[in-house]
């Protein structure tokens, strides 16, 4: 069981943090993606560059590293995919390869509840696109996605709730700052 665990951690850590945006900028000779908007590898600030191939190419990679990742635990170990989404989110977050500065995670936030939950991750992808097509503001569609997911897994679902509460604590503190600026009413549109 010591030997899953660590093998669990190494490989959801290490897939996890593979920088897709940080590629796909390379790829596609773009900006360095740490010196312009929020600074991060995420979708939305490959989106801020006008490309919007690497921005999708880098939305289906993260999201795909995490469904990846998740599938290869529940092969290993079906009670390691809370340890392993955790060490998700830690490696796109913090990835060693770029001095531990990385995307806010909501890509691969969207491929871990895809899947514990197909159901769960329709309903807050159209949460997302709702809040999104109204207001054009990516973190505010990706709290208020969040939210709603422990809200559905509560109410609805009634399942997976610790591991979904644990995963949005973790994507709310990644959208710290971008919370200050939804609350001065200064939060970068996307056009």
């Amino acid at each position: 069981m010591i030997f899953e665990i660590v093998l669990v951690i190494l490989l959801s850590y290490l897939l996890g943090s593979i920088p897709s945006g940080v590629i796909f900028a390379k790829i596609f000779n773009l900006e360095d993606l740490r010196t312009i908007g929020s600074g991060n590898t995420g979708t939305t600030n490959v989106l801020r560059t006008g490309n919007y191939t690497a921005a999708a190419l880098t939305l289906i990679f993260d999201f795909g590293k995490a469904y990846l990742t998740i599938y290869l635990t529940l092969f290993f170990n079906d009670d390691l995919v809370f340890i392993s989404s955790v060490v998700i989110l830690i490696g796109h977050i913090f990835p060693v390869w770029l001095r531990f500065k990385g995307g806010k995670g909501f890509a691969s936030y969207l491929g871990i509840i895809s899947m514990v939950n197909i159901y769960l991750f329709l309903l807050i992808s159209l949460v997302w696109l709702i809040v999104f097509f109204y207001k054009k503001i990516s973190s505010l569609a990706a709290l208020f996605s969040c939210l709603s997911c422990i809200l559905l897994s509560i109410i609805i679902f009634k399942s997976n709730v610790t591991l979904v509460i644990v995963l949005t604590i973790i994507i709310i503190l990644t959208h710290r700052e971008n919370i200050k600026r939804l609350i001065g009413g200064n939060e970068t549109e996307i056009k």
